[in-house]
């Protein structure tokens, strides 16, 4: 594990020190917390924009065409006035 400082404006560092202590942990454990969750989610997005880039209308176009034309599945339904 490694050490890192941290400025923080007092405004954030009161607000964090509150949230800490109303969680539970430390303000060091919330922080990192914090920072694991926007990780996570920049790294979500880096990788749907990958996946994204990977597909073609066409395809998508081509899957669809073999789904059998029948009618939704009871609770698949959409509701009344949507997509109509």
């Amino acid at each position: 594990m490694s050490t890192m400082s941290l400025r923080l404006p007092e405004s954030l560092h009161e607000r964090a020190r509150a949230l800490a202590k109303l969680e539970g942990v430390s303000i060091n454990q919330l922080i990192a917390t914090a920072l694991a969750e926007k990780v996570s989610a920049l790294d979500t997005v880096a990788y749907l924009e990958a996946r994204a880039k990977r597909g073609s209308r066409e395809r998508f176009l081509d899957a669809l065409a073999k789904a059998p034309n029948a009618p939704p599945l009871p609770g698949d339904e959409l509701p009344d006035g949507v997509g109509r």
